[in-house]
């Protein structure tokens, strides 16, 4: 049986055009997307992660509205996705969460829209997913311009990243995670 599987999108510590460590604005785009991805994918649990409370309100507030409000009977495929999601306030929190339901603490798996010397292939890290033995896998996803290079380098691993046909390689988070999850999770 293959590992268990979350997603994280990172909203702090990432960085802007600069480079500069900033938090950015959780959106319900993002929200509904990759909780419908990871649904689809089979993954346990999706994360956003922010410690701007205003932001962890609003996502709250989003999900109440399909999970319990009105939107629960409006759409019931939105409420089974978005029952997934759970908010934190950073990634220490995660881990806390994961290993509660999976008993053990997770390997990290940063992505990015540049290359690293120790990256994965999609392939390798298949491979890992569907190896019966060992601790679950955390799938982390950044905005901005990606996530803060501290987090990038204590990773356990990082994800190589998608590559397009030309040299344009700018993605939303949201199309960047179907992929990924696709190519990773997918039925072959």
């Amino acid at each position: 049986m293959p590992r268990d599987v979350y997603a994280v999108l990172l909203h702090y510590p990432v960085t802007d055009k600069q480079g500069d460590v900033v938090s950015t604005s959780i959106t319900n785009l993002d929200i509904h997307d990759i909780s419908r991805a990871s649904r689809t994918f089979g993954l346990k649990r999706y994360f956003l992660v922010t410690p701007i409370e205003p932001q962890q309100w609003l996502a709250k507030r989003i999900i109440h509205h399909w999970d319990e409000g009105w939107g629960s009977t409006y759409n019931p495929n939105r409420k089974d996705a978005l029952g997934i999601i759970e908010v934190a306030s950073d990634l220490g929190a995660v881990s806390t969460i994961i290993a509660e339901i999976s008993g053990a603490q997770p390997k990290w798996v940063t992505t990015s829209a540049k290359s690293y010397p120790n990256s994965v292939t999609f392939s390798q890290m298949r491979s890992i997913i569907e190896s019966d033995d060992g601790p679950p896998i955390c799938l982390m996803f950044g905005t901005g311009w990606g996530i803060h290079p501290e987090i990038m380098l204590e990773s356990d691993y990082v994800l190589e990243p998608i590559r397009g046909a030309g040299d344009y390689n700018h993605l939303s988070v949201r199309s960047a995670a179907s992929i990924i999850f696709h190519e990773l999770l997918g039925r072959r």
